[in-house]
């Protein structure tokens, strides 16, 4: 079915209303497990819905949506072999919001569709689980901040590392002073190495099983590109879409957008006042536009300031072994993800002193993900979540602003309340030009 936008939030009205009764009661669903329909699950979808049939008894599969027949027949497959019914099937998500036995969906469609399908869910009433970045830029994260508050919906980002017991301990900690006032965190992705040239792409034809426009949804419409140079359908699906403009956000959008969350939750400044970025795409002969090695600078109002780095040709041994990483500098110590407190004194031996866990800090919490999610959807209260819509925009918006900044090539101020640049002719990538009847709602 084709929808005007008009007539979608019409419909989905209804199911505003509905949705809103349904939170107040004590059953959701058949056995009281909460009902659920993934959107897009070609990739990181494909874990959700593993992850998901394994929580037995929290939640069951009702739905599924794809805009590929062959992705949509396979998953159809794994949820009939788990619970022994196949789930209803839909090729456009807006027929899935209209679905009243869906009290939940989780979404990892393409960057450039998530924060309209995450505003729809809210409009219709289901509550969201939405894959990173929660933005394509940073107009559509304040939208589904506004939806999520406006709709009372249950919204949370899909960077994981906010449910880890162990960090959310540590943060807490350094909020509190542990090491004492933060002035300068870190943080790094050096596992570009790995993804190597994405190719060159040719006009060709679309894979019978692919709805082409509708998986361009909000982009601009273009032609079809087959990939010449490897082995795959086309050049943008199903991955290398995270390398383009239209529909990406580049490595520090991909990966980086991870590292970048646990950078600004230690920081816990909000929104800087001016960025720097600066790097290239080194190294490889391909179409992809965005830069697989970038440094970026951000400076906040108290003078503290951010670095963040995205390298192609990394070394693991400079990065302490890892390939990601954040790091967090305090006037009285520092902290090293994954390593631990260290004073800046030296030991004998020359190294830096650990610092203890103090005795009465408090334990690190339990659960993961998608047990803080469903428990959300469960009890209705956003602060059960492991953090707020609010504060994944924000770590978005410190993508978004890397790449203006690479893009522009100069430094850019930045005002954190109103969330535009000093200088106006740059407002215009705040957002971007949608497609008719896919255009990103203004809820704010």
């Amino acid at each position: 079915m084709n929808y005007t936008r008009r007539q979608f939030l019409g419909t989905t009205a209804a199911a505003v209303i509905v949705g809103g009764m349904k939170a107040q009661g004590t059953v959701i669903g058949a056995n009281n497990r909460i009902r659920v329909c993934t959107i897009g699950f070609n990739g990181q979808g494909g874990s959700h819905i593993k992850d998901i049939l394994a929580m037995k008894g929290e939640a069951e599969y009702v739905a599924l949506c794809d805009v590929d027949a062959n992705v949509r027949a396979k998953g159809a497959a794994l949820v009939k072999a788990a619970q022994g019914k196949e789930p209803k099937l839909y090729k456009d998500m807006r027929d899935a919001m209209q679905d009243k036995d869906i009290d939940a969906v989780t979404i990892a469609t393409p960057n450039h569709w998530h924060s309209l399908a995450a505003v729809w869910a809210c409009q219709a009433g289901k509550d969201v689980y939405v894959e990173k970045p929660i933005s394509h830029n940073i107009y559509e994260g304040r939208q589904v901040v506004a939806a999520a508050a406006k709709f009372g919906r249950i919204v949370q980002h899909g960077t994981q590392s906010r449910s880890n017991g162990t960090l959310i301990r540590d943060m807490k900690l350094m909020h509190d002073g542990f090491i004492g006032k933060i002035v300068e965190s870190r943080g790094y992705v050096y596992k570009n190495g790995n993804r190597g040239s994405i190719g060159h792409g040719v006009p060709g034809a679309v894979p019978e099983s692919l709805d082409w426009s509708l998986w361009q949804g909000p982009a601009k419409e273009r032609a079809f590109l087959v990939n010449k140079d490897r082995k795959k359908p086309g050049l943008f699906v199903h991955y290398d879409w995270h390398y383009f403009w239209e529909y990406g956000n580049g490595e520090i959008g991909n990966q980086g957008v991870h590292e970048m969350d646990i950078a600004c939750w230690g920081h816990n400044r909000g929104l800087p006042t001016s960025v720097h970025s600066a790097g290239g795409r080194f190294g490889l002969e391909d179409d992809g536009q965005a830069p697989n090695t970038q440094a970026t600078t951000f400076s906040y109002a108290d003078g503290s300031i951010m670095t963040f780095q995205v390298r192609n040709l990394g070394s693991f041994e400079e990065a302490m072994g890892g390939n990601c990483g954040n790091s967090f500098f305090g006037t009285k110590g520092f902290y090293v993800r994954g390593k631990g407190f260290f004073s800046y004194k030296e030991n004998k031996g020359g190294e830096r002193e650990a610092i203890a866990i103090p005795e009465n800090a408090p334990k690190p919490p339990k659960g993961d993900k998608w047990q803080r999610f469903f428990a959300a959807v469960r009890s209705r209260k956003p602060a059960d979540l492991p953090m707020s819509p609010l504060e994944a925009h924000q770590s978005c918006v410190h993508c978004h602003l890397g790449n203006i900044a690479f893009r522009a090539g100069r430094s850019l101020a930045f005002d954190p309340k109103t969330e535009r640049f000093m200088d106006q002719a740059l407002n215009p990538q705040l957002t971007r030009e949608y497609r008719k009847n896919f255009e990103v709602p203004q809820i704010a």
